[in-house]
């Protein structure tokens, strides 16, 4: 038998009326105390947090520079084949012919002795094709080769990498040779950023870094291999995926970026260093939802576990979650008037001891 228990709530019709002016008096009371709360909440300043697997990260609006979620953005890490989307860069801006056939030489140094690919030595594919795979499929040999057929070889190829960096305002960013094959390769998730926004900018990485599945026909001899795309969102109905590149080193763990889309927003996302294949594409949804929900989201244990420890490593400190201000539809997409402090900024080769960022409206690319 199931028992109905009158609700407090329910007042006699002949009682409401004793009710009335104590109810004004503690909304009246209630109103008056509410600019005060705000007031506190802003001064202590209790944002709402965002998990994430991923040791740091960004999400920046690509139009106007503005970083809507933030983590550890200026800790200098290896970025593995993230490298590759600013030798698509390199290449692209010399002017070299996309439609030229290049012979395929041989790794001339220790970096790729170890690296796999399918392409033959002494084979030929042309410049567009070896490009569209290195930014696509990740290929070693192909990213290799573009640098190797550009005016002054890899030498140079390299030069004209930092220098282009330079030019970007990619301060604490350092690059040593195209494939992204050595850890030596370094960078800032805020410098990624900035990188990420410039290469949305030329339509064949748009186009290439996003192809899904493609065939390469080579010559002399004549043969053809057909590569698949590492990132699977590019592949999901439930993702715009308009750029993509990830990486891989024991040095760099687990690296994505791309530019997709966000509560209205064109975004850059970076992620760099996580457990395993799947905790960036975790973290790419955890970010979108933040950002359209304001969901804090979950991490599964092992890789917490790994992000803490690679947090201690780097010698930054300990942060259990990635601290965000709530998302709105206004504050989102509105930036404040003054920029955020940020952290002091570390040497390419030693990170600094720095403290887990909380999110604050205003930051923004250029730092």
């Amino acid at each position: 038998m199931i028992v109905m228990t009158p609700s407090p709530f329910r007042l006699d019709l002949t009682r409401r009326m004793t009710y009335r002016p104590t109810i004004r008096f503690i909304l009246v009371w209630a109103l008056g105390l509410l600019p005060c709360a705000l007031a506190l909440g802003a001064t202590t300043g209790t944002p709402n947090v965002i998990s994430l697997a991923s040791v740091s990260a960004v999400t920046a609006d690509v139009e106007t520079g503005e970083l809507l979620v933030a983590k550890h953005v200026d800790a200098v890490m290896s970025i593995a084949s993230i490298t590759k989307l600013m030798t698509a860069m390199v290449v692209l801006d010399s002017g070299a012919s996309l439609n030229e056939w290049l012979g395929i030489g041989d790794w001339e140094s220790k970096l790729g002795k170890n690296a796999y690919s399918r392409i033959r030595i002494t084979s030929q594919a042309r410049r567009t094709d070896l490009l569209r795979i290195a930014l696509m499929s990740s290929e070693n040999r192909a990213a290799y080769n573009l640098g190797l057929n550009h005016p002054g070889g890899i030498g140079a190829f390299v030069t004209a990498m930092n220098a282009k960096a330079k030019s970007l305002g990619m301060t604490r960013s350092n690059f040593v040779d195209p494939m992204g094959l050595s850890p030596d390769n370094r960078s800032t998730a805020r410098d990624l950023a900035r990188m990420v926004t410039a290469a949305h900018r030329y339509p064949e990485i748009r186009d290439y870094s996003t192809t899904r599945q493609y065939t390469v026909r080579f010559r002399a001899p004549r043969y053809k291999l057909g590569y698949g795309n590492t990132n699977p969102l590019t592949g999901s109905s439930r993702w715009n995926v308009l750029l993509s590149k990830t990486g891989y080193l024991k040095e760099s763990g687990r690296c994505l970026v791309m530019v997709t889309e966000a509560d209205g927003h064109l975004v850059a996302m970076i992620m760099l260093n996580s457990l395993g294949t799947r905790s960036p594409l975790g973290d790419a949804g955890r970010m979108r939802r933040y950002l359209e929900t304001g969901a804090r989201g979950n991490v599964a244990k092992a890789a917490r576990d790994y992000e803490r420890k690679m947090i201690r490593s780097y010698g930054l400190e300990t942060s259990l979650e990635t601290s965000s201000k709530t998302p709105s539809k206004t504050s989102a997409k509105t930036s404040a008037k003054t920029p955020a402090k940020m952290p002091a900024k570390t040497s390419a080769k030693t990170s600094a001891k720095m403290p887990a960022e909380t999110f604050t409206q205003g930051q923004n690319l250029r730092g």
